[in-house]
């Protein structure tokens, strides 16, 4: 399952509230009194002046007093007199927020100045993943992404090899495989709000966790004060198909942004070059060391690259030319793994629809093909979702549209990314994104200009204008 990594990355109408609405907005801000339901101490090893917390939330939201699960809660707090509290997340998914958050605190100190900034290890990712909550008692290993199937029979066994692999996890814990969508991320999330004695939730979410704030728009919208979705897409497409095609899209234009800078390089003919070796790998895979790459590995692989901006574009264009004579090992990844390879896939198989046959797959593949004829379905969770055929555990939680009435929200993302969280946005009126026409992957970590736009909207609700760039 490809994952929307936590990682640091590599690196619009006018403000629309009144000074009536903004005066408003912060009535509307929680107190900073209000945290005697958590007993707050000193984090595990911590030397940064991080505090933390225990959280008892229900394993299953629709059996409240049943079995309990543990959150570990983190705070920084304000550095100046809080006003509130913004919680923090940063995909993965199961990224830890404590140790993320405890990597990088000078990252906050803007925020902090006036919010206390709270973060938590989310349900399900313990140990393994570097979490201090409960965990899903799993041991995880890589597996390659299976190839689409070319019949039926194909069909049925990557069925049978994707359930046993979900299998010998989920009967360590069937009732905690099947709650781990971004649904219950979210209503964690209003756990986590109550607990703090916030009024309402301020968020920040980015790349998948993302999804969360999406999820918890929806689950509750009367609650939201400020969300900040930062590198993501979208769980809230109203057409789902629609939302593939526009993925799609958006990896056919990261390459023709290499093919374009290639056409005034010494690589001229690097498109024709590159169609010609997807033909041949779809005949015969091309060797790289102790791997062979079919045409979707190395679509693959190619976009990753070219996403990475014009740095990586000389590279590029040597690795399409030495694969096209016989040679893809300069498309081998620096971990050695044949690509796209699948991680965990509980989150991920809860919250995206995936195909229920083969001919519904190849429907699929062949319009995104027509959209995206040199990247194809790379990039897209179509690809992805292979890995959750035949799964034990249906989708609990699919995309969903976000309900009317919710306050102005504030999107942020790089080349594409932008562009998905504006289609998040479009469905919420007032709502502003920022934009950087670059590489890279979220902004608040590594580009200044969005993280005070980010910082002043979590802060005093207040929005950039749109058309906003950094």
């Amino acid at each position: 399952m490809v994952r929307c990594g936590w990682r640091a990355p590599s690196a619009t109408v006018n403000a629309m509230f009144t000074t009536t609405t903004v005066a408003l907005a912060l009535l509307l801000s929680p107190t900073p009194t209000a945290y005697s339901a958590l007993d707050w101490a000193q984090c595990p090893g911590d030397k940064i002046g991080m505090e933390c917390a225990d959280l008892q939330v229900p394993l299953d939201w629709d059996k409240p007093d049943g079995r309990r699960i543990t959150l570990k809660l983190g705070r920084l707090k304000a550095t100046g007199t809080p006003e509130g509290s913004v919680l923090v997340a940063y995909g993965g998914p199961g990224g830890p927020g404590i140790a993320i958050t405890q990597g990088i605190p000078d990252t906050w100190a803007g925020l902090r100045k006036r919010m206390n900034v709270v973060t938590w290890d989310t349900r399900g990712y313990g140990k393994q993943f570097g979490g201090l909550g409960t965990g899903l008692p799993c041991t995880w290993t890589r597996l390659p992404m299976p190839a689409f199937p070319r019949d039926d029979a194909e069909w049925g066994r990557m069925s049978d090899a994707n359930r046993g692999y979900a299998e010998a996890c989920r009967q360590n814990d069937p009732d905690f495989f099947a709650h781990m969508s971004s649904a219950d991320q979210a209503r964690d999330m209003e756990a986590i709000r109550k607990a703090l004695g916030e009024q309402k939730l301020n968020f920040y979410g980015a790349s998948y966790a993302g999804f969360y704030g999406q999820d918890y728009a929806r689950l509750f919208p009367d609650k939201v004060r400020t969300i900040a979705l930062d590198g993501t897409w979208s769980h809230s497409a109203p057409d789902w198909n629609a939302e593939l095609d526009e993925l799609a899209g958006a990896g056919q234009k990261a390459m023709d942004r290499f093919f374009t800078w290639c056409a005034a390089h010494d690589c001229r003919d690097a498109r024709h070059t590159w169609r010609t070796l997807l033909a041949k790998a779809d005949r015969n895979p091309v060797r790289a060391k102790d791997v062979a790459y079919n045409a979707r590995d190395l679509q693959g692989l190619a976009l990753g690259i070219a996403r990475q901006g014009p740095g990586a574009w000389p590279a590029l264009a040597k690795a399409i030319s030495a694969a096209d004579r016989g040679d893809a090992s300069a498309f081998v990844p620096e971990h050695g793994m044949r690509y796209p390879d699948q991680s965990t896939g509980v989150t991920e198989c809860l919250d995206w629809p995936r195909p229920a046959d083969r001919a519904e797959l190849e429907t699929l593949v062949k319009r995104l093909r027509r959209i995206a004829p040199d990247t194809g379905t790379a990039g897209t969770i179509a690809e992805a979702t292979l890995g959750c055929v035949g799964w034990p555990v249906p989708v609990t939680n699919p995309p969903k549209p976000l309900p009317k009435g919710l306050p102005p929200l504030l999107g942020a993302g790089n080349w594409g990314e932008s562009d998905a969280v504006e289609r998040v946005l479009s469905q919420v009126p007032g709502s502003v994104t920022v934009r950087h026409e670059g590489p890279g992957h979220t902004l608040y970590l590594s580009n200044t200009c969005a993280r005070a736009h980010i910082d002043r909207y979590l802060t005093e609700a207040v929005l950039p204008p749109r058309g906003t760039a950094c």
